[in-house]
């Protein structure tokens, strides 16, 4: 999750809200890949999860990437929550699944080459301590006791809401992780034509990295368990966002359904204050409860808008957030996928001519049938792995399209970070199926086995 914002003085009228989403549109020289990929940690010798203190632990793993790689750590209220280094952070999620939140970059090939320097610094540093990691959409065995809060002011007033609203919003938190891309828009009409390609195709990176069939010790009869838990978090932040199919949308509807979206807190002088259901609308006329009186800041608005949590969301740039985490080389899959769709102009035409006839019950029983059953799902008369073929085909087009090559020119594009999903369109598995037939295979039901078989 987000670490706070900051910059910005007081907000002196409504319309700066929409004005600071508008500042996100570049000139598309200047698009760049945001990725972000969270990973569960544990205890080597008990598979438990990283507490944050101890020998073996969270603590450790941010002191031993500071001391050893260089990085510059991330301080709240004298405990170490994350570390810094050229443009990119490493933070926690509130259970302690570890998350890289990449520098903008050009390609894919440099996205890559960045996972890749983080996931070897990890395991150096993990196998000293005895820790290991893992990619998955959802915990394969903890139960919520079992972790650990992080000490971050966010995570206890988060973790008290989460209580009152939906029923799997203490899941979300604390057991699952996802990878996700950052992308760039040229102006309110390319924003508004990507979300909704996005959010329309976000159940096809679902069925695609579906990657949580077990959860607490059993199968759970999901593909995508971390998507299920999405569907029942809270129903204020969460969704598909339906008004951006509606005519006349731009950044002023995206700000009113962000001031609609209850308040969690108001970061002061490196402190969470508690404005859990307050309103920002409230704030804006200087009437919040949690502070009376006082105006907000540009840095308070843009550290509201991390709490909407919908399958894709803008702030000065878009967020694609539907695929569970997952294994190494699908890390890099996942920004291939977007951009390639995104970033050339008549790829990203022909991935709204495939989905601007569906309403909004086919886009919802798609969201539900992909987390279900993966590849696997029929929502009508479209065949979810028809769909996924047709989709990727445009991925690699666009990909092809843009033209982009890497290790000093030898590999002309960026495409063929999409082999890893052409796999899974060819024999019709996800890593969740892989998953299942080895419990049902080799493991004899023992779900243990995934730490030995599938860890970084």
């Amino acid at each position: 999750m987000s670490i706070p914002q900051s910059g910005g003085g007081l907000i002196e009228n409504v319309h700066q809200l929409a004005e600071y989403l508008e500042l996100g549109c570049k000139p598309k020289i200047d698009w760049r890949i945001g990725t972000e990929h969270e990973k569960f940690g544990y205890c080597k010798n008990t598979l438990k999860p990283l507490p944050y203190e101890g020998k073996v632990s969270i603590k450790a793993m941010l002191e031993g990437l500071r001391d050893t790689f260089d990085w510059s750590p991330v301080m709240e209220q004298g405990n170490i929550i994350g570390l810094e280094k050229n443009g990119a952070n490493v933070s926690l999620e509130p259970g302690g699944q570890l998350e890289l939140s990449g520098a903008p970059l050009e390609t894919v090939h440099e996205t890559c080459d960045e996972v890749n320097v983080h996931l070897f610094e990890v395991k150096k540093v993990a196998d000293v301590i005895g820790a290991g990691f893992i990619g998955l959409g959802a915990a394969p065995l903890w139960a919520h006791e079992e972790m650990d809060m992080m000490p971050k002011g966010r995570y206890r007033l988060m973790t008290d809401y989460m209580g009152r609203v939906g029923t799997h919003g203490k899941q979300m938190m604390y057991r699952t992780c996802t990878v996700q891309v950052n992308l760039d828009f040229g102006s309110e009409s390319d924003m508004v034509k990507k979300m909704r390609v996005a959010l329309a195709l976000q159940p096809v990176a679902t069925a695609l990295f579906a990657n949580s069939p077990f959860f607490e010790g059993k199968i759970n009869d999901h593909k995508s368990w971390r998507s299920r838990i999405w569907r029942d978090l809270d129903a204020d932040r969460t969704g598909t966002l339906p008004f951006f199919f509606e005519d006349g949308m731009g950044f002023q509807r995206y700000v009113d359904y962000a001031l609609d979206v209850p308040m969690y807190f108001v970061y002061r002088n490196g402190k969470y204050i508690d404005a859990l259901g307050q309103s920002f609308r409230d704030f804006l006329d200087g009437k919040l409860p949690a502070l009376p009186g006082e105006m907000p800041t540009m840095s308070d608005w843009a550290d509201h808008l991390t709490t909407c949590f919908p399958e894709a969301r803008i702030k000065q740039f878009m967020e694609m957030r539907g695929a569970d985490g997952g294994p190494w080389r699908r890390i890099c899959a996942l920004p291939a996928f977007w951009v390639g769709l995104m970033y050339d102009t008549s790829t990203l035409d022909a991935a709204w001519d495939l989905c601007k006839n569906w309403n909004l019950e086919i886009r919802e029983e798609m969201r539900i049938k992909a987390s279900v059953d993966g590849l696997q799902a029929t929502i009508g008369d479209i065949k979810m792995i028809d769909l996924v073929s047709e989709v990727l085909k445009l991925s690699q087009a666009g990909l092809t399209e843009r033209a982009r090559s890497g290790a000093g020119g030898i590999i002309p594009n960026e495409a063929h970070f999409l082999n890893a999903l052409q796999e899974s369109v060819d024999t019709g598995m996800t890593p969740a199926d892989e998953l299942l037939e080895k419990y049902h295979g080799e493991w004899d039901g023992d779900i243990k086995q995934i730490y030995s078989d599938f860890s970084y």
